[in-house]
């Protein structure tokens, strides 16, 4: 069984990341303390209840982005470190910025000459993004199961924005196929749920969406992306040597500096830092829910 060196990760980090990796990764791996990691997110955030200023390394803006709300309350969920205050004023940003049948547009207009990565382009019109909206849905969830988050407005609305969306899958992609499973990994209705990814689950085999072979090299979506977890409802999809491989080459994918890369176009030298600093923990969290560390 192969294991990460965390001590090596632990010299990375100090060396190439950000405050907020550094506080989750002392929060996960070093007994610290909840605080720094909800200071740290705090950080980022604006006066008008949203997160910006690069906290999602590809949207290098300081206004207020969806992507970046997702990156900040998954980092307070992960950490166990959720803060209501926090969360209700980006709830309030997400209604307020909400397109005509709720849910949460993939790029907010504030993005405009601002360095961003290329696919960080606002959508003609302002649509709900499926990426997004799934993404959020999910996460505030999750928050409500485990951490006491009240349900707010915005989340009923793009919660039934998303079953419609499972419920008539057209044209998506893996990026799109893993937010689903995120959130049909917390949404509360369970049997709803299980039924939903018996329906969509093979889609992703179907349509070429993931790789077995974690190896391969390019930008791939392997079988840990759709089920990071033990318990992810998507597991069943592959078989438990298929999952033990990808833990074998997740650990040995640690670099000779410490840490991980990402597969996806550097388009920022700052970006792929921050990217590299994100990927390692996630790695090691991964890896210590199975055992590996």
């Amino acid at each position: 069984m192969t294991s990460p060196d965390i001590q090596a990760a632990d010299q990375f980090l100090a060396a190439n990341a950000r405050v907020l990796e550094r506080r989750k990764f002392e929060r996960a791996f070093r007994d610290g303390d909840a605080g720094p990691v909800r200071d740290a997110v705090a950080a980022y955030r604006n006066p008008d209840g949203g997160f910006g200023h690069a906290l999602e390394p590809d949207g290098r803006c300081p206004g207020s982005q969806s992507l970046a709300i997702d990156f900040a309350l998954r980092s307070l969920l992960d950490s166990d470190a959720w803060d209501t205050a926090l969360a209700d004023g980006a709830c309030a940003w997400l209604a307020a910025h909400a397109p005509a049948g709720g849910g949460a547009v993939f790029v907010d207009p504030s993005i405009e000459g601002w360095p961003h990565a290329p696919w960080w382009v606002p959508e003609p019109g302002g649509p709900a993004s499926p990426i997004c909206t799934a993404l959020l849905a999910g996460t505030l969830h999750a928050a409500a199961a485990h951490a006491g988050g009240a349900e707010h407005p915005w989340l009923r609305q793009a919660t039934e924005l998303v079953w419609s969306r499972i419920d008539a899958l057209g044209d998506v992609g893996p990026y799109d196929m893993r937010a689903l499973f995120w959130f049909l990994d917390h949404v509360p209705d369970r049997d709803r749920a299980r039924a939903a990814m018996d329906k969509i689950g093979p889609v992703i085999f179907d349509r070429d969406l993931v790789t077995l072979d974690p190896a391969t090299p390019g930008e791939i979506h392997v079988p840990l992306d759709f089920a990071p977890l033990p318990d992810s409802l998507a597991r069943g999809l592959f078989d438990p040597q298929v999952i033990d491989a990808g833990l074998d080459h997740l650990a040995t994918a640690q670099q000779p500096d410490g840490g991980w890369t990402v597969n996806w176009m550097a388009w920022s030298p700052a970006a792929e830092r921050e990217w590299r600093g994100h990927a390692t923990v996630e790695a090691l969290r991964t890896l210590r829910a199975h055992g590996r560390c």
